[in-house]
């Protein structure tokens, strides 16, 4: 907490970027209520995807920069969204 009574934010991190762009997937695919109504919107593959590919360029373009932890994390998050998606998308051509 600093002096004037504000509290600190948390230390922004390459893996906080990486959840907070999964959270924008989740939302996306329904998982997250709406804070007023608690009802879940109905999934937006289209924009889930687009957060995916966010991520995928996130790897791409910092590629050779991360630790073993970072590279590790954002790998695993996306093979875990991108097999989401797929599975989401057979659902819905059905």
């Amino acid at each position: 907490m600093l002096a004037c009574g504000l509290a600190v934010p948390s230390p922004v991190s390459f893996n906080a970027l990486v959840v907070s762009l999964a959270t924008t997937a989740a939302v996306h695919f329904g998982d997250i209520a709406d804070r007023e109504s608690g009802d879940k919107p109905p999934p937006n593959l289209d924009a889930a995807g687009r957060a995916i590919e966010l991520l995928a360029l996130l790897r791409d373009k910092t590629r050779g920069n991360l630790t073993a932890d970072e590279e590790r994390f954002i790998r695993q998050v996306l093979h875990e969204l991108q097999q989401r998606y797929r599975d989401a998308s057979k659902g819905a051509e059905s």
